[in-house]
């Protein structure tokens, strides 16, 4: 069992106020009780704001160097403690140990501080143009509200950069995914990370993200959630004109083009989209198939779909592990009821757990092909493992129906040529485009348009949101 109990305020581990709730954690692929968490309320997080906020002045003005050898520090400590991490991200949401939890869900931590640092060497956070100096400073004290779907990508692409730049902070990482942020925080505390600089506390974000996105002494937050979330921290945050940075929901289109090799894109888009049980912002939930190729594309779905080996998350065949949670297993079992209802074409899968497993949070990955636009599942983020297929006459049939949504945070297309898909790729009203299978790149801009969210995340383009703008005029002599 495992007790996340205590609250790191002020460069130590601290009781949680009076009146302070304790919540039981289940491990999604038993639903047995793994450990508790302490959920903290107003006070915790006027605490921590405070702490943030006494050591502002101090770190901001900490030279780069020391901050550069502070991002080491964290990065060696980090890379010591992986498979620490990379077991309590199982535990805690179900990743696959091997093919996911420690490859890349831990993984994403130390790449984000890895990418920080080499950007951090080179940010110019001071330039000259004629006779003013443009300075590049810290916000302030950052709020940060964090999921539990890739909980230590998120808080490390958020921590990393407000380190980098001298800002002060408190993170709320999600109760659902305590263990590998406690973790975190040790590797932080150990690093030699200043007192207040960073501050952690667990909480319901009902109850607390208001108290910290109204907060007075809290100059930017930073949210990583769903698009009612953001909604909530932005009405919140509107009264001090704080900075708002949001990452939120996504309904990403993958167009198939005609001259694709379709047995490649099909199979990547189907196991692209089961990857972490389908619970990723950006997956590929909407596949567009010429409809000349539709029932090839359909037999290949289904014969990818079928070779999925689902179940225990530390096995070391399993490829897809449980829903997360009992909340958003029960979300996923509607909306795959809500597309049989509607009339969609049920290839694999449909509602229930696999066969065999008759505890956890499992879902079964399916596939729907034949949709229509208007349908639930075409339209809402189902965020499990759920592929909709939808058919398309020509290209601009194609990407009008892609863009037709309300989020906009990543695309795919699949093309014969790199030319062919990156015209595509250009009318497409999305922050992010992978073409042909291409992967993540951890220095270029993470985030979307739309209801997708406000702002970017990952590598120095990330830097911004957690910087002020000051020019000097007259710094410099008059040629």
């Amino acid at each position: 069992m495992k007790t996340c109990q205590s609250f790191y305020i002020g460069g130590a581990w601290t009781e949680p106020a009076a009146g302070a709730t304790v919540m039981e954690v289940l491990n999604p692929a038993t639903e047995q009780v793994s450990g508790t968490v302490a959920l903290g309320g107003p006070e915790d997080a006027q605490r921590a704001v405070a702490a943030a906020h006494a050591a502002f002045d101090g770190f901001s003005r900490t030279p780069l160097n020391e901050r550069l050898e502070l991002l080491a520090a964290v990065c060696a400590l980090f890379e010591k403690r992986m498979d620490e991490v990379a077991d309590a991200i199982t535990e805690e949401m179900g990743a696959p140990l091997a093919a996911l939890s420690k490859p890349a869900q831990a993984f994403m931590g130390l790449a984000h501080f890895k990418t920080a640092l080499e950007a951090a060497r080179e940010y110019p956070f001071e330039r000259t143009r004629g006779t003013t100096h443009i300075l590049r400073e810290p916000v302030g004290v950052c709020a940060m509200i964090t999921p539990w779907n890739w909980p230590i990508n998120q808080i490390a692409c958020k921590v990393a950069p407000a380190l980098a730049t001298g800002c002060t902070m408190v993170l709320k990482p999600s109760e659902f995914a305590p263990y590998s942020a406690w973790i975190f925080a040790e590797i932080l505390h150990e690093a030699g990370v200043p007192a207040g600089v960073f501050n952690m506390f667990y909480g319901d974000g009902a109850v607390v993200g208001p108290v910290l996105a109204s907060h007075p002494l809290v100059d930017m937050v930073s949210l990583t959630g769903s698009t009612r979330a953001g909604a909530s921290v932005s009405h919140n945050a509107a009264d001090s004109i704080k900075r708002v940075s949001l990452e939120l929901g996504g309904k990403s289109a993958n167009i198939i083009c005609e001259s694709a090799d379709l047995t490649k894109a099909v199979t990547h888009g189907v196991r692209s989209m089961m990857s972490n049980t389908g619970q990723s912002c950006n997956a590929p939930s909407r596949m567009y198939v010429p409809a000349s190729r539709l029932d090839d594309a359909e037999t290949i779905a289904a014969q990818v779909c079928a070779r999925l080996v689902v179940g225990d998350p530390r096995g070391d065949r399993t490829g897809v592990g449980p829903i997360a949670n009992q909340r958003q297993y029960e979300r996923v079992q509607r909306l795959i009821q809500a597309g049989i209802a509607e009339g969609a074409t049920l290839l694999c899968g449909g509602p229930g757990r696999p066969d065999g497993l008759e505890r956890g949070f499992y879902a079964k990955p399916t596939v729907f092909s034949r949709a229509t636009d208007g349908m639930t599942i075409m339209r809402e983020e189902i965020f499990g493992p759920v592929l909709t297929i939808r058919p398309y006459e020509d290209i601009e049939e194609a990407i009008r129906s892609a863009n037709d949504s309300l989020y906009g945070l990543s695309g795919y297309v699949y093309a014969g040529t790199v030319d062919e898909a990156r015209a595509v790729a250009k009318r497409l009203r999305t922050g992010m485009v992978h073409l042909n299978g291409a992967s993540i790149d951890l220095a270029a801009p993470f985030g979307g348009y739309k209801q997708s969210g406000i702002g970017r995340e990952w590598g120095e383009v990330g830097f911004e949101e957690f910087l002020e703008t000051k020019s000097v005029y007259g710094s410099e002599p008059a040629a």
